[in-house]
């Protein structure tokens, strides 16, 4: 047996031992994806076998968060709301984008204040500086960390 056949072999046994634990009918998945994707795409092997797994997982996700209801019978709305992070990515990266901004305005307002207490409300003179001087370098130091 050369090489390549037993690399063959075994990469054939590696295919038929995944697609026995797979959580859904290979050819489903994968009629989905073609229908979804474009027609010059061609799909390996493995991502089909992953996207398998994948779907799997979301629905394990899904399934422990409909038992967190102390009801037994399942409704529609919980479905809802158990599917909703999946179903609603886009709305919540916008929501923390805008979070974020917020919080940067929020951030920017401060040093600004501070700035101002600095200039107009001197109670001492050489120690304020140094402590307003400390507390905005320590600001500028955690916003580069962010970065």
């Amino acid at each position: 047996m050369s090489d390549e056949e037993m690399i063959e072999e075994t990469t054939e046994e590696f295919i038929e031992e995944d697609e026995e634990k797979l959580p859904f009918a290979k050819a489903e998945v994968v009629r989905l994806m073609k229908e979804n994707l474009d027609d010059d795409k061609m799909i390996r092997e493995r991502v089909k076998v992953e996207m398998n797994k994948f779907l799997g997982e979301v629905l394990k996700n899904v399934c422990k968060q409909l038992n967190d209801y102390p009801y037994t019978t399942i409704e529609y709305e919980m479905l809802k709301e158990s599917t909703y992070p999946y179903t609603n990515i886009t709305r919540i990266n916008q929501e923390k984008e805008r979070i974020l901004l917020h919080l940067e305005a929020i951030k920017a307002d401060c040093n600004a204040l501070a700035m101002d207490v600095q200039r107009t409300l001197k109670l001492k003179d050489v120690a304020e500086e140094d402590d307003l001087s400390s507390f905005l370098a320590h600001d500028d130091e955690e916003t580069e960390e962010e970065e």
